[in-house]
């Protein structure tokens, strides 16, 4: 009987992605059609119910004022601020631009929880200056696209919520300690982009310099600036002081007990709506219904999927089918290093094809329970579980990064297909280290003896 719950279940589903069914629809469908199979039509009392507690989590209340404080964000004129003050300091530099690029998503993307959100909102300054520094378009999308995906690791992470809400279900797994866990991951993931970066910019510039000479043209890389005076870098980071705070407030007060990391959320947006209004006074009364506007739209896309895949999740938990697959892994081996590299695998292959928040529905049911067998800390499991997803949103067929930054430099998807690999190979050697050396994951939290 289990048996054929999982073939209906997953055979659904896969029939519907295969027949370009949206994500949160499909799990719906499939969840629905398994529970009329194997309960009948009183089933169906169930799925409104379901949906509803799925997403009157207190916890959950913080995705909507995140959202808002990063539309906030883009707004009042942060993002430009953040450029510019990271290209004062290290544009002057051969590979500066390099640097700007990753510094600006990994701080916009501690503002902004997002990673199409970061890579929207920075990639179309740092985009052409990129390619007047040597790289190539598609190039230059590329890095923003993977550099953009930091938005689910580095905290406040939207992602990193909805994982603590779904594994909460099994063991208790503490938000905050995620947040803080993912300071360091997020790190190594842009330190990852530098270096493949560099090496991307250099063969794009011998590129360059032989199509230059085949074609007669003149062919010129320059720095974005010249070396910045003391002034200037005072006047930049004056500027985008503000903007640098933001971080540090949310983290800090989460850390220090003056907030609960859902309080926070309350608390990002106040301080946007006071550093847009009063400081840079960019942000005017009248942006804020169009601000309402856009992040109700990106808070109901998000709530719709939790409310769709967490009927896919209770089917999962209570037919038993999460057990199923679990011992028939286990099965297979019980080597801790093979089985990890398995659950990435399918995680990493997860991502490329589904968001994040729905993977989280699917897949914690079924691997949370193998992983605490393994001996594995939840938040280790939550952190590398998060790269890979992140890894997915710049990786074909489904990336939501790559298509928002073909947008931005205008080229086709098959170009920044190609021009993601060198990008994708170093975060999964990043992926790597994470999942086996989980001490890089847990050191922060228990330095900071955040439980």
């Amino acid at each position: 009987m289990m048996q054929m719950v999982t073939v209906i279940l997953f055979g659904m589903f896969l029939l519907l992605l295969f027949l370009r069914v949206p994500i949160a629809i499909s799990l719906a469908a499939a969840s629905i059609v398994t529970l009329i199979s194997t309960m009948g039509m009183t089933s169906l009392e169930l799925i409104s119910d379901i949906m509803y507690t799925s997403v009157s989590k207190f916890t959950l209340l913080s995705i909507p004022f995140f959202v808002i404080a990063g539309v906030i964000m883009e707004y009042a004129g942060i993002s430009k601020r953040l450029i510019n003050f990271a290209d004062v300091c290290v544009g002057h530099r051969k590979n500066g631009i390099i640097l700007v690029t990753v510094i600006t998503a990994l701080f916009f993307a501690a503002i902004s929880g997002s990673g199409p959100a970061t890579v929207a909102a920075i990639g179309g300054i740092l985009i052409p200056a990129l390619v007047k520094n040597g790289f190539k378009k598609e190039s230059a999308a590329a890095l923003l696209a993977g550099s953009g995906a930091t938005g689910i690791v580095i905290p406040p992470s939207i992602a990193l919520i909805v994982f603590g809400v779904v594994a909460g279900d099994q063991i208790s797994v503490s938000i905050g300690r995620l947040f803080i866990a993912g300071i360091i991951p997020g790190l190594l993931m842009g330190i990852g982009f530098i270096l493949a970066a560099m090496y991307v910019r250099k063969r794009n510039v011998m590129e360059l310099k032989l199509e230059a000479q085949h074609s007669g043209a003149a062919f010129e890389v320059s720095a974005t600036r010249e070396r910045a005076s003391k002034g200037e870098m005072f006047k930049a980071f004056y500027e985008a002081f503000w903007g640098l705070l933001i971080p540090f407030i949310i983290l800090g007060g989460i850390y220090g007990g003056i907030f609960t990391p859902t309080e926070s959320a309350v608390v990002a947006v106040f301080y946007g709506l006071v550093v847009g209004l009063f400081i840079y006074k960019e942000l005017k009364l009248k942006d804020i219904k169009r601000i309402l506007i856009d992040a109700s739209v990106q808070t109901a896309v998000v709530m719709f999927i939790v409310s769709a895949a967490s009927i896919f999740a209770y089917v999962i938990t209570t037919e038993q089918v999460a057990q199923q697959i679990s011992d028939a892994l286990l099965g297979l081996t019980t080597n801790k290093i093979i089985i990890l590299i398995l659950v990435n695998i399918i995680l990493l292959i997860a991502g490329a094809f589904m968001d994040a928040i729905s993977a989280y529905y699917i897949f914690i049911p079924i691997l949370l329970p193998i992983m605490l067998t393994l001996g594995v800390d939840p938040t280790v499991f939550g952190m590398f579980m998060t790269v890979n997803l992140a890894i997915g949103l710049f990786t074909p067929p489904v990336g939501v990064n790559l298509y928002v930054a073909c947008g931005l430099a205008n080229v086709s998807i098959n170009k920044i297909s190609r021009a993601i690999i060198p990008f994708v190979i170093a975060s999964i050697i990043v992926l790597l280290l994470i999942t086996y050396v989980p001490s890089i994951t847990t050191f922060l939290p228990n330095l900071l003896n955040v439980k």
